[in-house]
């Protein structure tokens, strides 16, 4: 997976943790169980705080009455909606969420895409994001894709992040991640950080 040594300049680099919130957490997810992803995403996270670089925890969800959602034609039908309990789309305990943390509340897959998130980045001067979370080939895949657009230089830490399906994980870590930035494992980017 590793190609080259990473170095990352905490003035320009970002950590994106996508949906690791209690109703997308609870999931079964592989190959990681989601306490490890969480577990290593604080780690990055705590890492990214003590470097003084950004940390935003991106989360899914919707309003009350549900008008923004999507509803296009599907080849695949939606599971029926279930009813959400209250913390679905709060960011786990686990994952020690600070204060200073920027939050991005989302409405579809993908992070940038209606909200301010791309904003906040390029206030702050950043040029490299490191991307973590669950679903590796929903809500990071999509983000991964939309920052990619943005030009932005892209990190992806292969084992803090997990998808329902190990098949769908793999495929786009050796397929769609290669192309549009660089893997590398949570200890590479802590190590990285340190230096």
């Amino acid at each position: 997976m590793t190609t080259s040594n990473l170095k990352l300049d905490p003035k320009t680099t970002a950590l994106v943790l996508i949906d690791l919130q209690y109703g997308i957490v609870g999931m079964n997810v592989q190959p990681q169980a989601s306490a490890e992803v969480v577990a290593r995403a604080k780690q990055l996270a705590d890492a990214f705080r003590k470097a003084q670089a950004p940390v935003v925890l991106g989360t899914v969800g919707s309003s009350t009455d549900g008008k923004e959602a999507l509803a296009p034609m599907l080849g695949t039908p939606p599971a029926a909606p279930a009813s959400r309990p209250a913390n679905w789309s709060t960011v786990v305990e686990e994952l020690g969420a600070q204060p200073s943390d920027l939050r991005i509340m989302k409405r579809q897959w993908g992070a940038f895409y209606g909200t301010d998130l791309d904003l906040q980045l390029r206030r702050r001067g950043i040029k490299t994001i490191v991307l973590a979370g669950i679903s590796t080939n929903v809500g990071v895949e999509s983000t991964a894709r939309d920052a990619f657009e943005r030009a932005y230089d892209q990190v992806f830490v292969t084992d803090a992040m997990a998808s329902p399906s190990a098949e769908a994980h793999a495929n786009t870590l050796k397929v769609t991640f290669p192309r549009i930035g660089r893997l590398r494992t949570t200890q590479e980017v802590l190590d990285s950080l340190a230096a």
